[in-house]
C-alpha cells in the first residue's frame, strides 16, 4: 500500500519520481520545525502508471504526440484532448482506491480537501512548470476526491502543459503525475511570498503579495494584491491595492467569488507585525532549501500555513565571491558584444588573458568594479570608460548615488571635473606606417606559433600554450598598439563635439570614418563579395551551392564547370578569415574553417543582390564621400573667426581617424587567430583522449577548464558526471539574459536613456552611425538563418566581427547590445549604415518583416506598420 500512497511525513528526498516536485517540497516543508503545513498525503505516480501502462490506445496517442511539432497547435490540441478523455474514463485501480480510503479515514473523510497535481517535471531547480497542471479546492467525500484525482491525472495533458514540455525538451512519456490530497485551510488572507525580489532579483529583499480569501483569486488574476517589501526585518515598501473580489470555500464544497465590502477594499490585508512574522518564516524556509523560494501561504486566525514552496528559477545567478562585502559587477559580454553563455574552456581562456578581476555567473564573465568605486577618481575614470554605453553608465550612476560602495575614509579629493574632449587629444605622430608595422609584427608572431606548435603534444602542449599566451598578452597590451586606436577614438569624440559646436554638424566623424584602410573586419565583409564575384559566372556551381547541406561540400565542387575556381576562392577566404565566427571570444565556438557551409547563404545572397565588383565600388564610394566631407568641413571652418587654426586642428584629427580607426579591429583578430591555432592543437589531444576511452567525444573538452583539461591529459582520467552536469548547466544558461550591472545582493540595476523629444511610440537606443533609413526588419538571432535582401535592416541581439559579412547586404542595423566603439558600431560607420544599438528587447519588440525607420543620428527606431 505504501508505494501507492505516502503521508507527507513518510516522504524523503529520493522520492521525486514517486511524488513529483510539489509533493516532495511539501514533504520537506512538513519536517521543518515551527512551519505549519496542512496535513495530507500523496497518491504516488505508481497509481498513475497503473492506469496508463496497460492501455494500448494511450501509448498510440502518446506516440502521435511525440511526433507532433510544437508549431502545430491544432494537432497538439486534438491529441491532448483525446488523451484527457481517455484518462477520465479509465477506472481507478481498486488497490489505489483502497489506499486513498485508508488515509482519508485517518485524516477525516468528512473534512474538505484540496486536490492538487504534482508532476515529476515540476518545481525543479531549473524549470518551475508552475501552473501547468490543475488544482481543485474544497473537495468533500471519497467519491468526489477520487473523481478529482482522475482530473489531475488528465491535466498532465492540457495543451499548455504539453507545449511547455515540448519547449523545454521534456519527453511526455517520461513525465508522470502524483496527486496531493491535503486538508483545506479556509483563510481570511492568503498570497505568495518571494524570498528574493522578483522584479530586481535582490536576494536581500522579500516580496509579499497578499489578498483576502483563497489565493486562487490572485493566481488567476481575478483580484489585485497588496504588495509589501521587507529587507532585514524592516518593511521598506507597501502598496495597498483596491481589493474588490475574493474567493471563498462553500460549506457544501467548491468555491465562490464574493464582492468585498467597500469599507474593507482599501484596508491593509496583513498587519505590519504579520508581515514581519511571515518574512521570518520565508527566511527560515529559504535557509532550509538553500536557495530563494516562491512560497504560497494562508493565514487562519493567528497561524500562517504554508501550502507550497518551490525554487525561484528565473533569477540570474550572483557572480561568485569569497567575502560578505558589497560588490558591483559589470557584464563583460555587453562590452565584447557577445552575451551568449561561454563554455568552461572558453571562459578559462578569457581568464588567462585578462588582467581584470573577473567573476563567473550563468556561464558569463563579470568584472568586479567595486575597488574602482571606492575613490572619486576611480568612479570618474570608470564612468568615462563605460560612457559609450549609456545604459551601463546610467546603472552605475544609480549605484554611486545610493552609496552602495562606500568611499575610502582617506579619499578627500574633490570630485574631478567632467572629462571633456574638446581639448586637443595628446599629440600623436600620424604616421600610417605604425599600423602596418604593428600588423606585420602580429602576423609574424602567429606564423611562428603555427610552426612551433606542430611538434608539441601531451603535457608539453599545455605548457607551450601557457607560454604563448604570455606572448599574446605582450602584443595585446602593448602601449603603442593601445595608443594607436585610442588616438583615433579620442579624435572621433573631438571631431563630433567641435563640429557640432562650431558648425552645428551632428556626428560628423561617422562620415569621415567611411572606407578607412587597414580594417581587417570590414575588409572581411568586402572580401566575401569578391568570392561571390568569382562564383557568379558559373550557374552549375550556384545551383550546387543552393542545395549543399554538408560541410564536405567543397570536395564535390570540382565536378562542376567553374568548381575549381570557386573552391580556390573559398579556401583563400578561409585561409585569411576562417578562424572567425559569431561569438568568437568563446574558443569553443565553431569557426568558419570548421564549418564552411555557414558562409554559403551569405555568398548566394551577394550573388543575388549585387552586381560584379560591387565590393570595390562600395569601398571607393565611401572613400570619396569621406574625402568630400573632409573638404567641406575644412572650407566651412575657414569662414569662421580663428578659422585657419580651427581648420588646421580639425585636419590633424581627421588624419588620426582616417589612418588609425581601422586598427581598432585588429587586436581581436590577433586573439582569435591564436585561439584557432590553440584549439586545433587541443582537439588533436582530445582525439587521443577519445581513442583511449577517457572521454566520449572530442567536444567534451569544451566543458572542462584549461586547468582541468591539463589534469585529464596528465592522469588520463576524467569524471563523466562533471561533463554531463556542465552540459545541462550550459543549456540552462542559454535561457538566461545577462544583466549589464548586478550587485552581490543579486540586484539587477537597470539604466535608462535620457532622451527627450522622441516621437511617440519610438524605441530609444544609442545613435552610433548617422543617417535615417526605412526598410523591412529582418530579426535574425542565428547568422546561419540569415535570408537577406537588398534594403533589409538587420535586427539582432548583438553583432561581433563574425556578423560582418552580413553588413554589406543590409541598409541599417539595430542591436540590443552595444556602444559607440564596439565592433558593430565601428563597421556600421565604415560601411555608412545608419545604426542604433543598445535597444532593449529589440528582437521582441520588433517583428520580423515589419517596416521600420532607423534614426542613427538621434538614436531611436520607429515601427511603421504592425
Amino acid at each position: 500500500m505504501s508505494s501507492l500512497v505516502l503521508d507527507f511525513q513518510e516522504m524523503d528526498e529520493k522520492q521525486l519520481l514517486l511524488v513529483g516536485g510539489k509533493g516532495l517540497n511539501l514533504g520537506e516543508l512538513s519536517k521543518i520545525q515551527g512551519i505549519h503545513v496542512p496535513e495530507g498525503f500523496c497518491v504516488t505516480t505508481t497509481g498513475f502508471q497503473k492506469v496508463i501502462k496497460q492501455n494500448e490506445t494511450f501509448q498510440a496517442l502518446l506516440d502521435q504526440l511525440a511526433r507532433a511539432k510544437v508549431e502545430d497547435r491544432d494537432q497538439i490540441g486534438d491529441i491532448s484532448s483525446r488523451i484527457r478523455e481517455l484518462i477520465l474514463n479509465i477506472e481507478i485501480p481498486s488497490d489505489v482506491v483502497k489506499a486513498v480510503a485508508h488515509y482519508l479515514s485517518q485524516f477525516g473523510e468528512k473534512h474538505a480537501y484540496a486536490v492538487r497535481s504534482s508532476a515529476t517535471a515540476e518545481d525543479l531547480p531549473h524549470a518551475s512548470f508552475a501552473g501547468q497542471q490543475d488544482t481543485f479546492l474544497n473537495i468533500i467525500g471519497k467519491d468526489a476526491i477520487l473523481q478529482h484525482i482522475s482530473k489531475c491525472w488528465a491535466s498532465l495533458f492540457t495543451d499548455r502543459a504539453v507545449i511547455y514540455r515540448m519547449q523545454n525538451g521534456f519527453d511526455h512519456s517520461q513525465v508522470y503525475l502524483s496527486v496531493i490530497v491535503q486538508k483545506m485551510v479556509f483563510p481570511q488572507a492568503s498570497g505568495i511570498l518571494f524570498t528574493a525580489d522578483p522584479m530586481t532579483s535582490n536576494r536581500k529583499v522579500l516580496s509579499i503579495d497578499a489578498g483576502f480569501g483563497l489565493g486562487e483569486a490572485l493566481v488567476s488574476g481575478l483580484a489585485s494584491a497588496d504588495c509589501y517589501k521587507v529587507r532585514e526585518d524592516q518593511i521598506v515598501d507597501k502598496r495597498i491595492a483596491t481589493k474588490k473580489l475574493a474567493i471563498y470555500g462553500r460549506e457544501e464544497g467548491g468555491t465562490e467569488t464574493q464582492q468585498i465590502d467597500p469599507d474593507q477594499q482599501k484596508t491593509q490585508t496583513l498587519t505590519d507585525q504579520q508581515i514581519l512574522q511571515l518574512a521570518r518564516i520565508g527566511r527560515q524556509i529559504e535557509a532550509h532549501f538553500g536557495q530563494p523560494q516562491d512560497i504560497e501561504w494562508c493565514l487562519t486566525g493567528d497561524t500562517f500555513y504554508i501550502v507550497q514552496s518551490r525554487p525561484i528559477t528565473t533569477l540570474y545567478p550572483i557572480p561568485e565571491t569569497n567575502d560578505q562585502e558589497n560588490h558591483v559587477y559589470l557584464s563583460v559580454g555587453h562590452q565584447q558584444m557577445m552575451t551568449d553563455p561561454i563554455k568552461p574552456l572558453g571562459l578559462s581562456f578569457y581568464l588567462l588573458i585578462t588582467p581584470a578581476p573577473m567573476r563567473k555567473a550563468g556561464g558569463r564573465l563579470f568584472v568586479d568594479v567595486s575597488p574602482r568605486l571606492t575613490t572619486r577618481a576611480g568612479r570618474e575614470a570608470l564612468l568615462n570608460t563605460v560612457g559609450s554605453d549609456p545604459l551601463t553608465k546610467s546603472a552605475l550612476m544609480t549605484v554611486i548615488e545610493r552609496d552602495y560602495i562606500k568611499l575610502l575614509p582617506n579619499d578627500q579629493a574633490a570630485p574631478l571635473p567632467g572629462s571633456s574632449h574638446t581639448d586637443m587629444p595628446e599629440q600623436f605622430e600620424t604616421d600610417p606606417t605604425i599600423v602596418s608595422k604593428l600588423i606585420k609584427r602580429s602576423q609574424t608572431s602567429i606564423e611562428q606559433l603555427k610552426q612551433n606548435i606542430q611538434a608539441k603534444s601531451g603535457l608539453d602542449l599545455f605548457d607551450f600554450i601557457l607560454e604563448d599566451i604570455e606572448q599574446l598578452k605582450k602584443i595585446l597590451f602593448d602601449p603603442q598598439s593601445t595608443a594607436v586606436f585610442m588616438a583615433a577614438i579620442n579624435a572621433t569624440t573631438w571631431i563630433n563635439e567641435n563640429m557640432n559646436e562650431w558648425l552645428g554638424e551632428k556626428n560628423a566623424a561617422d562620415t569621415l570614418s567611411l572606407s578607412v584602410p587597414n580594417n581587417i573586419t570590414s575588409e572581411m565583409g568586402l572580401a566575401l563579395m569578391d568570392v561571390a564575384d568569382v562564383i557568379r559566372p558559373y550557374p552549375e556551381v550556384i545551383d550546387y551551392l543552393q542545395h549543399a547541406k554538408e560541410d564536405n561540400f567543397l570536395d564535390e565542387l570540382v565536378k562542376f564547370d567553374g568548381g575549381q575556381e570557386a573552391r580556390n576562392a573559398i579556401y583563400a577566404y578561409l585561409d585569411k578569415y576562417g578562424m572567425r565566427c559569431p561569438g568568437e571570444i568563446d574558443i569553443t565556438r565553431t569557426r568558419w574553417s570548421e564549418k564552411p557551409i555557414a558562409l554559403v547563404p551569405m555568398i548566394l545572397s551577394h550573388i543575388k543582390n549585387f552586381e560584379p565588383n560591387e565590393g570595390n565600388r562600395k569601398f571607393e564610394q565611401g572613400r570619396r564621400v569621406a574625402l568630400e566631407k573632409e573638404q567641406e568641413l575644412i572650407d566651412r571652418l575657414k569662414q569662421l573667426p580663428d578659422g585657419e587654426q580651427k581648420a588646421k586642428e580639425t585636419k590633424q584629427m581627421i588624419d588620426l581617424i582616417r589612418h588609425f580607426i581601422g586598427y581598432r579591429e585588429y587586436p581581436k583578430y590577433g586573439i582569435v587567430s591564436r585561439y584557432f591555432v590553440y584549439k586545433q592543437a587541443l582537439l588533436k589531444e582530445a582525439e587521443q583522449l577519445v581513442q583511449a576511452g577517457v572521454i566520449q567525444e572530442k567536444e567534451d573538452i569544451y566543458y572542462l577548464t584549461f586547468e582541468e583539461l591539463h589534469e585529464v591529459a596528465r592522469t588520463n582520467k576524467t569524471d563523466d558526471q562533471i561533463i554531463n552536469k556542465r552540459k545541462d548547466e550550459y543549456k540552462r544558461y542559454e535561457k538566461l539574459t545577462p544583466p549589464r550591472v548586478i550587485t552581490s545582493d543579486g540586484e539587477i540595476i537597470t539604466g535608462a536613456y535620457k532622451q527627450a523629444n522622441l516621437p511617440a511610440n519610438a524605441i530609444a537606443g544609442l545613435a552610433v552611425s548617422t543617417g535615417v533609413i526605412e526598410g523591412r526588419a529582418r530579426v535574425i538571432l542565428n547568422i546561419e538563418n540569415a535570408d537577406l535582401e537588398d534594403g533589409d535592416i538587420l535586427v539582432t541581439s548583438f553583432t561581433d566581427p563574425g556578423w560582418t559579412p552580413l553588413f554589406v547586404s543590409i541598409k541599417g542595423l539595430v542591436t540590443e547590445v552595444g556602444g559607440l566603439m564596439t565592433h558593430g558600431a565601428v563597421i556600421a560607420r565604415e560601411y555608412g549604415l545608419p545604426a542604433v544599438v543598445g535597444v532593449e528587447n529589440a528582437t521582441k519588440l520588433i517583428k520580423d518583416g515589419q517596416k521600420i525607420r532607423v534614426n542613427g543620428t538621434d538614436g531611436y527606431v520607429e515601427i511603421l506598420n504592425s
